[in-house]
């Protein structure tokens, strides 16, 4: 008001929408804000003043319209789009009575009676877990002769083993072998974000399966929705819910005649205790690893596959793959083929098949790592006193082969006991020539060059464990005597254990376990020094050829 009275006013814009006037000095320099009062004569006074109007006045947007435009027409057009892409996603899924978005819908692959796929002839080493699905083909085949009897197949049929062993292979064979309809779902699937979706995932699933009964449902990994139920704060409701109406579908008030579970999984101890009882899964089908039998059996079905020589002994290949699953046999036959092309032939050898075996255990050879001298020579003295300790002791396996040739898996050599067939007992005196074996590579080392090195952490590593497991699993202790002090989890997934006692008892076993293994430390070492001359000349044969056989060496240890 006074810069009008006093003509310093150049330019001025009245801004009603935003209840503000902006105006600037009479030089244009400085610019000012200031609220709009009610004043019927700024204008005329103003324009007395000299000030130039700048734009236009905006006549405020009344408050209908504005709401109008602000909320009401953005819902609008929201609500339009919804409804669009809801209609298009219905056409999709199949139609206005289809689930929202296909999400409670399962997704089951559905496998009716074929000529090709697997058969039960093209699983080997599993004898007794193919008869007992054999029996539940038949009983789908020919179901009269069963009810004859007042017989009824179970209803769930649990497979359980560690990883590799070939049970979700088994589950398809007998896709591969029954006349029905066969549903094969992953435990995985049924996992969804919203709360009640796996529940309707099974619901549609067993709805789908009781249409087309007689047939086989097959969930694989069920420990993803079958776990134990607990009563932890922040449990998971949605698999909670999943597992319930899957307990509800097996033993609910209908009878789900005809619909056969199969499921599989590597951690059986994880399962709700309801889901495992009579009346669920009734029947536990273990798929352990194959013994020596099974292992020749699956080699030779893996063999089928590829172009081999007339004179492989598939023993002696399974003896060398002691401990392996029907994967890893699959996987030592698939790297002599692919050996066989490396090396520009076209037929798979003894050779190539006992060099894929040490490729699958330890890796391929490290062609570009180069030993020192004397690192070279530590590593063939270390390997030979594994081997002289192993020869000088009963019930050790013979050797099979030693090489200080480093492998990709980080070991600079090895040493190979084949055992002539399967054993599934050890006494107390076959561990402990075992923990002897384990610390004669160190033995050497501290004989020969007065030191120590860092190659044998593996070895300590596994002498430690196998200690160990005489006190606290095996009761092989006189002090602490037959106690188990120790529980073995997850047993098919590298059973991890975890110790049941008190502080003191585990100091105890603490000072036991060293015991145990200085005491065969001792005797490795009395070995070697009573042979010292064979060590001496076997490590310098080794160090000149790298790789030995057991043959050899034991040529010259008896020479």
């Amino acid at each position: 008001m006074s810069m009008i009275e006093n003509g310093e006013i150049g330019q001025v814009q009245i801004q009603e929408q935003d209840n503000q006037i902006l105006f600037t000095n009479s030089d244009n320099t400085e610019i000012y804000k200031t609220g709009i009062l009610e004043d019927p004569y700024l204008t005329q006074r103003l324009y007395n003043a000299g000030a130039q109007f700048s734009g236009e006045i905006v006549e405020q947007m009344s408050p209908l319209l504005s709401l109008l435009l602000t909320w009401v027409l953005p819902i609008v057009i929201f609500i339009g789009i919804g409804q669009y892409m809801s209609k298009k996603l219905m056409q999709r899924a199949g139609g206005p009575n289809s689930m929202a978005f296909g999400m409670g819908k399962s997704n089951a692959k559905v496998y009716v009676k074929s000529s090709e796929g697997i058969k039960f002839d093209d699983v080997a080493g599993e004898e007794e877990a193919k008869e007992n699905l054999r029996e539940i083909v038949d009983y789908l085949h020919n179901p009269e002769k069963y009810r004859e009897v007042g017989a009824s197949m179970p209803k769930g049929i649990l497979l359980v083993g560690p990883p590799g062993t070939g049970k979700t292979m088994l589950a398809k064979a007998v896709a591969g072998e029954a006349d029905v309809p066969f549903f094969s779902m992953s435990g995985s699937e049924f996992v969804e974000m919203f709360v009640g979706m796996g529940a309707a995932k099974v619901r549609d699933l067993f709805r789908q399966a009781k249409e087309k009964a007689p047939c086989v449902v097959f969930i694989d990994e069920i420990d993803a929705i079958g776990k134990k139920r607990d009563s932890r704060v922040g449990g998971n409701d949605e698999r909670e819910q999943t597992l319930n109406q899957l307990l509800t579908e097996m033993d609910g008030f209908e009878e789900n005649s005809g619909v056969i579970l199969l499921a599989a999984t590597n951690r059986p101890e994880s399962l709700d205790p309801a889901l495992t009882r009579p009346g669920r899964f009734d029947r536990r089908v273990p798929v352990e690893l194959p013994d020596l039998k099974g292992r020749e059996s699956i080699l030779k079905v893996h063999a089928r596959k590829i172009r081999t020589a007339e004179n492989i002994d598939y023993s002696a290949v399974a003896r060398m793959a002691s401990g392996a699953s029907g994967a890893e046999l699959a996987n030592i036959v698939n790297e002599a083929a692919l050996r066989t092309v490396r090396e520009g032939r076209n037929t798979v050898t003894q050779a190539d098949l006992e060099e894929s075996i040490e490729v699958v255990i330890a890796g391929y050879q490290k062609k570009n790592a180069i030993l020192t001298d004397k690192e070279k020579l530590i590593v063939a003295y270390h390997e030979i006193g594994h081997a002289l300790v192993a020869a000088g002791q009963t019930h050790s396996a013979p050797v099979q082969k030693i090489t200080i040739v480093p492998r990709t898996s980080g070991a600079l050599g090895y040493t190979m006991q084949v055992k002539e067939g399967d054993h599934y007992l050890m006494s107390k005196e076959e561990i402990e020539n075992k923990i002897a074996t384990y610390t004669g590579g160190r033995a050497a080392e501290e004989i020969v060059f007065g030191s120590v090195t860092t190659g044998a952490a593996n070895d300590i590593e596994q002498a430690t464990r196998l200690a160990r497991a005489m006190i606290t699993r095996y009761g092989m202790s006189d002090e602490l005597g037959m106690v188990a002090l120790e529980t073995v989890e997850n047993q098919y997934l590298g059973g991890d254990t975890s110790l049941v006692c008190s502080a003191e008892t585990q100091a105890r076993v603490d000072r036991r376990t060293v015991e145990l293994v200085k005491k065969q430390h001792q005797k490795a070492v009395k070995i070697l020094t009573e042979n010292r001359e064979k060590l001496d000349e076997l490590a310098r044969f080794l160090y000149e050829k790298e790789t030995i056989t057991g043959e050899e060496f034991m040529s010259i240890l008896n020479s």
